[in-house]
């Protein structure tokens, strides 16, 4: 198994984040959203490596086969967790993918390290710029909401990952997005994962207002959302940040839910590598250049 090891938990010991790094070419970042791990990316995997890239995927502190500290898990740890990874692998012409609560990490980095060796950034079903309601945020999320969440994960953690998978990949009996065995799999994931970080990360996803740092993203940005994403919703989330990142293309995949990297996988990994496309890119900026001069 692959790891890096980042900072210190209180106790002195050493934090481990693991890694799969597979492909060569322009490295590839993908961050996980909550409470999933780096095997989320399983249907993209495949499509970005033949496409030409290197592509790495890491579980976030406390997830998957990283280590499960006690604290560490407010944004600016996490964040210096992806800086760390970065800096070992001495990556390169970056592009960062972040999906739901990865793409706090996403925006962060730049804010926080300044977007170092990043050329490119992809946000999906991302949490920013804030989720929480609020007389500034009225499309947000009601902090009762979240609150409900806590007391259920602190109650019965599984029987919550269950429920919240439901929704998470719009799944009912008259709309079967996955499977069953697939859907029991994604649970087994998050199950995995510290009780503790579980429940610290949700509330750093749930309180933290990135608004103010949103256009420290000086790179090109493509942001996709499903139209029908019931645990981000997009009037607060995606839709605000197009409106605010300097440059950036803004996809709504409509009638998706917010597990858009399974029940959309086609689309979006055809939109992830036409995106990545050094071209593609290159005629994107220049597009943008004709629109700030116009």
């Amino acid at each position: 198994m692959n790891y890096i090891q980042t900072s210190n938990d209180f106790t002195g010991k050493p934090v481990k984040i693991n890694y799969n790094d597979y492909g060569t070419g322009e490295p590839v970042i993908l961050i996980s959203g909550w409470p999933l791990s780096k095997e989320m990316w399983e249907y993209q995997i495949d499509d970005l490596v033949n496409s030409g890239h290197r592509v790495i995927a890491y579980d976030r502190r406390g997830f998957g086969k990283s280590s499960q500290p006690w604290d560490g898990y407010d944004y600016d740890t996490l964040t210096d967790d992806l800086k760390a990874l970065i800096d070992q692998l001495k990556l390169e012409d970056i592009t960062l993918v972040g999906f739901s609560m990865g793409g706090g990490e996403v925006v962060r980095y730049f804010s926080r390290h300044g977007g170092k060796n990043v050329s490119r950034v992809v946000l999906i079903s991302a949490v920013t710029p804030y989720m929480l309601k609020t007389d500034t945020n009225p499309d947000g999320v009601p902090k009762e909401m979240f609150d409900a969440m806590a007391d259920q994960m602190t109650q019965d953690r599984i029987n919550f990952l269950d429920d919240f998978g439901k929704t998470f990949f719009g799944a009912s009996p008259l709309n079967k997005t996955l499977s069953a065995p697939l859907l029991e799999y994604y649970r087994m994931l998050c199950s995995v994962a510290s009780p503790r970080a579980t429940a610290s990360c949700a509330k750093a996803f749930a309180t933290t207002d990135f608004r103010s740092e949103m256009q420290s993203i000086n790179v090109p940005t493509l942001i996709i959302h499903g139209g029908e994403d019931k645990t981000v919703p997009i009037e607060a989330t995606a839709k605000q940040s197009a409106k605010v990142i300097p440059d950036n293309e803004f996809i709504i995949y409509e009638g998706a839910p917010h597990g858009l990297f399974y029940t959309d996988r086609k689309r979006l990994n055809a939109d992830l590598i036409r995106f990545l496309s050094t071209q593609d890119i290159l005629e994107y900026q220049d597009q943008q250049n004709v629109n700030t001069v116009g």
